[in-house]
């Protein structure tokens, strides 16, 4: 194009570039006047007809000169404008040399040093919210469960002593209070999914697939054998980005049907693809739980990608390929 082509010249600052343009635009005028363009008093309507053609003229060529010579100036803003820090990857491209060049460059190691801090921050933030999230599943597991399990007891001992009207009504309670039991035990769970650190990542899929199949949802499970080893905070990530992928599906997208996918990618590392036949994300601005499987991704370097799948409805898919390691 005409504005690279421009800017791959010498390195003139740009207040000479648009000094210089104006310059000779202004020349040409000049000497248009002093050569074939003569001008009589009073002025004559054909005079007046050059002279408003050449003005219009001038202004035309220094608008096009200028829109050419700031066109990278124009980019750069429309970066600048769009620029996500949790969507790594998008750089303005630098081209030529020059004020304009350098300010590119400045901008794109701005963004890498940003990157770099928030994941940095991210993992900080994370480390401390997984800890925290352990903390209160096992504050569950052993106090609130522990109590329920002895209320569960004393109910049953009271049932089998008390008279019949009596007994229905502690047998009923029985039933409730072990329901509350169950429940927290699925939420300390989900806080802290131990069958991730005792079994590894596949059991903890297919258990977690197992506790949001119900009666209207149908969620299966497709792992393909003998991936690739990964370190626990990647196996934490992706066990994290399919929960709260399987739980945007059950919430929000009125699907039907959810499939997971874990397998390898044909260059190397590992995909996982969450998929439902749900009415799909539409117009809806991205929310909490989106922008959390983001900051998880960048956390790890990996690539996340949450729109329409390939036969509607919602497809998340994480790519993971830094972080692999040789097969057990």
């Amino acid at each position: 194009m005409l504005g690279d082509r421009l800017e791959r010249r010498a390195a003139v600052s740009l207040y000479w570039r648009i000094f210089l343009l104006n310059a000779g635009v202004l020349a040409v005028a000049v000497a248009l006047l002093l050569g074939p363009v003569t001008v009589s008093t009073p002025i004559l309507f054909g005079e007046a007809l050059v002279l408003l053609g050449g003005l219009a003229a001038m202004l035309v060529i220094n608008a096009v000169l200028l829109r050419v010579g700031l066109a990278p100036l124009a980019r750069l803003n429309r970066a600048m404008a769009t620029a996500d820090l949790l969507k790594p990857g998008t750089r303005p491209t630098v081209t030529g040399r020059g004020e304009i060049a350098a300010l590119t460059r400045t901008f794109n190691a701005m963004l890498d040093r940003l990157g770099a801090e928030r994941a940095a921050s991210s993992g900080r933030v994370l480390t401390a919210q997984e800890g925290e999230r352990k903390r209160i599943a096992q504050e569950l597991h052993d106090e609130i469960g522990q109590t329920l399990t002895a209320v569960l007891l004393q109910l049953k001992h009271a049932a089998d002593r008390a008279p019949e009207p009596v007994r229905t009504d502690l047998h009923q309670t029985q039933e409730a209070t072990r329901a509350s039991l169950d429940e927290i035990r699925r939420i300390a769970r989900r806080l802290r999914p131990g069958v991730l650190e005792e079994l590894g990542l596949h059991s903890a899929l297919r258990s977690l697939v197992g506790e949001f199949t119900t009666p209207r949802l149908s969620v299966t499970a497709h792992i393909t054998p003998g991936l690739p080893h990964l370190d626990p905070a990647t196996e934490l990530v992706l066990y994290r980005v399919a929960q709260e992928g399987l739980t945007n599906a059950a919430r929000h997208s009125g699907a039907t049907r959810v499939e997971v996918h874990l397998r390898p990618m044909p260059r190397g590392g590992i995909r996982l693809l969450v998929r439902d036949n749900g009415h799909g994300l539409g117009e809806a601005p991205e929310g909490a739980g989106i922008r959390g499987m983001r900051e998880r991704a960048l956390l790890i370097g990996a690539e996340l990608y949450v729109g329409t799948g390939p036969y509607g409805g919602t497809q998340v898919r994480l790519d993971i390929t830094d972080h692999t390691r040789p097969t057990r």
